[in-house]
């Protein structure tokens, strides 16, 4: 289903409802979200506030595709300008919206085992700018692949020595670094590409202040190229710094 959202309107969350299913408890439901509804524009900072518990970060992994509403829409106005509803999308849909459309900065840090961190954040810039086929060309030939990865590399190197992780890292799988360097890692793969919809569940976890002042002007970059960002900040500096208003979980 497609609909007409106004211009400057990135976001529009319409009544969503979320609860999870106890099945070891007799199929017991749980609920979390009742009714939830928000509309986010493009430049705009919108903070999630409200004690542990409220149903925030599920919010967030239902923005992102982790979780499936169980009623209500959520509608995102598309870089083609379409509005298409996530609530109801199918994961082909979800797929193209993470590569292209919609970046999530979670707590944790997931990647692969033994993957280097310059490419945990080289890898979504690829997905959103895959090496180009040519029509007739020869299908051995890895040098438009290569071509791509290293623009993608170079992406992420900026961004790492931005986020001042030493470079002698970034050849490294993130899962032996500390907390602070793996967000850092975490946030540089959120930043690489960007994003009409940018969801950001406590990015400033784990850093020093200088690295969260580097964090709030990534924000305030993303916010000023036009993307509709949704976050919870524990941290009252960053939310101050960037928010332009919050929505109060109760």
């Amino acid at each position: 289903m497609k609909r007409d959202l106004d211009l400057d309107l990135v976001l529009d969350v319409r009544d969503v409802h979320k609860h999870f299913t106890l099945h070891l408890r007799g199929g017991l439901q749980l609920p979390v979200l009742r009714g939830v509804s928000l509309q986010v524009a493009g430049g705009e900072c919108v903070a999630l506030v409200g004690p542990s518990g409220r149903g925030k970060s599920t919010l967030m992994k239902c923005l992102y595709g982790s979780y499936a509403v169980n009623a209500g829409a959520l509608w995102l106005r598309r870089g083609d300008g379409e509005g298409l509803d996530l609530a109801s999308a199918s994961p082909q849909t979800w797929v193209a919206m993470r590569r292209r459309e919609i970046a999530y900065v979670s707590q944790f840090l997931r990647a692969l085992p033994r993957q280097a961190a310059l490419d945990v954040v080289a890898e979504r810039r690829l997905q959103a700018h895959p090496a180009e086929v040519i029509e007739g060309a020869d299908p051995l030939d890895d040098g438009p692949y290569l071509a791509a990865l290293d623009t993608a590399r170079d992406a992420a190197r900026l961004l790492l020595a931005r986020l001042n992780l030493p470079e002698s890292l970034w050849g490294l799988p993130p899962a032996t670094f500390s907390g602070g360097e793996q967000q850092r890692v975490n946030i540089a793969r959120g930043f690489v590409e960007p994003a009409r919809l940018l969801l950001l569940d406590e990015p400033t976890a784990s850093l020093d202040a200088g690295n969260r002042r580097i964090v709030i002007d990534l924000i305030r970059e993303a916010k000023a190229a036009g993307a509709a960002v949704v976050g919870i900040f524990h941290d009252e500096e960053v939310r101050d710094a960037v928010a332009d208003r919050c929505v109060h979980f109760d």
